[in-house]
């Protein structure tokens, strides 16, 4: 009986579990909601809600999956959160969630002291609140506890050690600390002086998929499956999708809309380039290539545009049928502030209807994401094929208004992307599957 494989990819708003079999076919799946407490600048949580969530995604998942071993078990996650432990292994303070505002002082204090393009050239990404160092930074000036801090894990990092593994660090989680130099793979010395960090804080970065020991009793079906980081979610998507070739570039269209392009490694000039025009860079989850990221919050503003309308998710199909019918002009009406926390709608004249505002919406987002792509090929040429997933993805207006502003793009038949890319590379991990 073959092994089966187990992957989870703890992302912000819910943690999800597939098993996979070595033909990559997903058998079952599990979905727990990931209890962040709101606080004013954003969130934060308990670091062991987080294992929380996991072991119980993952157990829902193995309960509905067939009889067989559990071979390997990958993790991926959110990026930039991460768990500060102390000598014996306690988190001594809460996990800040990526988009808190946190650290917004502490990042300007970056840009100024070590250099804001200096910054971007040597990590791929701008000095913003956003980073891992800063949110370390912040913690170490206002948290108590953050001096006893020893050891930083970002949360995929962290689910992986509980399960019974090895404290890691994985290199495309690793590239959205803006502790790492992208171009040596290893930690950037005065980044690290820079926050404060004490010696030992980040262990050697690896690619994902490097085994991290063997699972042991939280999920008792899984006991001695090979444990091994997935990665950064949107990577480990990538991955699931199979969008992973040089030129290929995964649409995952979800509360943010987010483009990842695989590409061969980038010099220095190149990736100061890409930051300056709001793309970052890091290491993919798979060994060798790079990511370029861009994203919008387009469906969070698409959300609020079905709630002006007053469509529910029932609705949507028919609004969509609607939408197609439409013109594309949609009689003069834009919509604005796909990166606010609000949103405009504009030229509404007579004769404006549900259908017309919707196209109107879908076709804001269209003429956003073209920009990225175009952005993206300034610094790496042409893509060279493009997968589209995500929720927001399932419309036939969607689809046509994607198609006319991107081009041709294939649909990925993945349910779960990040778990099933982070199953697969643990399969890697294990021997189970043959390296691609």
């Amino acid at each position: 009986m073959e092994p089966l494989l187990l992957g989870l990819d703890l992302g912000t708003s819910s943690c999800k579990a597939a098993v996979v079999s070595h033909g990559g076919r997903e058998l079952s799946h599990g979905r727990i909601r990931v209890p962040w407490e709101r606080v004013p600048t954003g969130a934060e949580i308990d670091p062991e809600r987080l294992v929380d969530a996991a072991i119980a995604a993952a157990r829902e998942a193995l309960a509905g999956a067939p009889d067989g071993p559990i071979g390997a078990i990958g993790v991926a996650s959110l990026a930039e959160t991460g768990i500060l432990l102390d000598a014996r292994g306690a988190a001594v303070a809460p996990a800040i969630a990526w988009h808190d505002s946190r650290g917004a002082a502490q990042a300007e204090r970056l840009a100024a002291e070590l250099g804001a393009e200096r910054f971007s050239e040597r990590t791929g990404l701008a000095p913003r609140p956003l980073c891992s160092l800063v949110k370390y930074r912040w913690l170490r000036d206002e948290h108590a506890g953050a001096a006893r801090g020893t050891r930083w894990l970002s949360v995929a990092e962290w689910i992986v050690h509980r399960l019974g593994g090895e404290r890691v660090s994985e290199l495309s989680l690793a590239s959205r600390t803006g502790w790492l130099d992208v171009h040596t793979r290893a930690w950037w010395d005065e980044a690290l002086a820079w926050s404060g960090a004490p010696p030992g804080l980040l262990g050697e970065p690896a690619p994902a998929g490097a085994p991290a020991g063997f699972a042991g009793d939280a999920l008792p079906s899984a006991l001695g499956a090979v444990l091994a980081v997935g990665g950064h979610d949107h990577l480990s998507a990538a991955v699931g999708a199979g969008a992973t070739g040089e030129g290929d570039v995964l649409v995952s269209w979800g509360t943010a809309e987010a483009f990842i392009r695989a590409v061969a490694p980038l010099d220095a000039a190149r990736v100061r380039a890409a930051v300056a025009d709001g793309i970052n860079v890091g290491w993919h989850a798979v060994d060798g290539r790079q990511c370029l990221l861009g994203a919008m919050r387009s469906g969070a503003a698409l959300q609020r545009v079905l709630d002006l309308l007053g469509v529910s998710p029932e609705g949507r199909a028919e609004l969509e049928r609607a939408a197609l019918a439409a013109p594309a002009a949609a009689g003069g009406i834009e919509l604005h502030g796909l990166h606010e926390d609000r949103i405009a709608l504009t030229g509404i004249g007579d004769g404006a209807s549900p259908a017309l505002i919707w196209r109107a919406a879908l076709e804001s987002t269209g003429r956003a994401g073209r920009d990225i792509l175009e952005r993206m090929a300034r610094v790496a040429g042409p893509q060279r094929r493009i997968v589209l997933a995500g929720g927001w993805a399932e419309g036939p207006a969607a689809r046509a208004v994607t198609a006319a502003h991107l081009g041709p793009f294939e649909l990925s038949g993945a349910v779960y992307m990040g778990a099933r890319g982070a199953a697969l590379t643990a399969g890697r991990a294990a021997g189970l599957i043959e390296a691609s």
